[in-house]
Formats: structure tokens, C-alpha cells, sequence
């Protein structure tokens, strides 16, 4: 099986932000938090992968073609970047995956019957509860 190609570090860029929610006073004092931008055109992926990941559905990848990731679930920067550029590559081993296409075929003659007797015998049984009076 193909694998999904690596995504350059070099080409991606870090910010360090503040990170959002409780956390006492350090919160409001270290940026430990990062932001992930990573600009799919001007990246090294292969063209059909990035055309994948432009015309995917997701609110992370702008119209412009940059896909900007929050990371703020640690506590050190280190592991933030590392958990954004995760995502990264999540995201980009999502849009190298290209699902078989699906080959229409035909039920076979017994399939047919079978479902031909079924619906008879289940018309026959809804026409035996009709009462008929006499």
C-alpha cells in the first residue's frame, strides 16, 4: 500500500500564541500555545495531492490555500508544535487516500427470484387479511 508523503517541516510555520482557557496567572504571562501555517501551493506535495486537499470540505484550509492549525492542548511549546504538525499530517495522509471506485454489477437471475417469490408470498399474505364479507 502507497503511504501518504511527509510534510517538510521547513515549509510549515510555527507562531507561538497564548493559549485560551483556565490555567491560573501563568496563562495570561506565556505563549505556550502554537499556530500552524502550512501553504498547500507553494508546498512540496505532489500536484494531485495538492488539489485533493484544496478541494477538500474543511474549515482549517482557507480560500486562500493556507491551512492554519491551533495547537494548544500541552503545556510546553515543544509538544504543541509537535501535536499541530500531527494534525498536519493527519490531514494530509486523509487527502492521500483515494477511495476505490465503485464497479456497478448486475444481481444474478437467482437474487431476482428470490426477491420476486418474496414479494408474492407477502402480497399474498396482506390479500388474506382482507376480510370479504359474505
Amino acid at each position: 500500500m502507497k503511504t501518504a508523503p511527509k510534510v517538510d517541516p521547513a515549509e510549515v510555520q510555527f507562531t507561538a500564541i497564548r493559549a485560551q482557557g483556565a490555567g491560573g496567572q501563568n496563562v495570561n504571562k506565556v505563549s505556550n500555545a502554537a499556530h500552524l501555517r502550512f501553504d498547500i501551493t507553494a508546498s512540496s506535495l505532489p500536484e494531485a495531492l495538492k488539489a485533493r486537499l484544496l478541494a477538500r470540505p474543511d474549515s482549517r484550509i482557507g480560500s486562500d490555500g493556507v491551512v492554519v492549525i491551533k495547537a494548544q492542548e500541552h503545556r510546553s511549546l515543544p509538544m504543541n508544535q509537535a501535536d499541530a504538525l500531527a494534525r498536519l499530517q493527519a490531514l494530509v495522509d486523509a487527502a492521500a487516500h483515494v477511495p476505490k471506485a465503485r464497479k456497478a454489477t448486475r444481481p444474478t437471475r437467482g437474487s431476482q427470484q428470490r426477491r420476486l417469490a418474496s414479494k408474492s408470498k407477502r402480497s399474498e399474505i396482506k390479500a388474506g387479511r382482507q376480510g370479504r364479507p359474505e
